[in-house]
């Protein structure tokens, strides 16, 4: 999968960018959701924690791919 990703033109700068926005993603929409109404904080929290829940598999797939992007470049 991860090879199929790379020759699609995926590249592991792409996937770490998706995981710093995910991450702010994450905060703006606990941010939003909590001021909707009064009574949404434990929605927003669902909310927050579930996008929050992006980053670390972004990040992984970004190092996933910078191994296939180092074995490229030695061939």
């Amino acid at each position: 999968m991860i090879t199929t990703l790379h020759n699609l033109g995926v590249r592991s700068d792409h996937a770490y960018n998706a995981a710093l926005a995910s991450v702010g993603l994450s905060v703006g929409s606990w941010v939003l959701s909590r001021f909707a109404s009064k009574d949404s904080k434990p929605q927003a929290d669902r909310w927050g924690i579930f996008v929050g829940h992006w980053a670390p598999t972004l990040f992984g797939l970004g190092l996933a791919l910078a191994e296939v992007e180092k074995k490229s470049k030695k061939k």
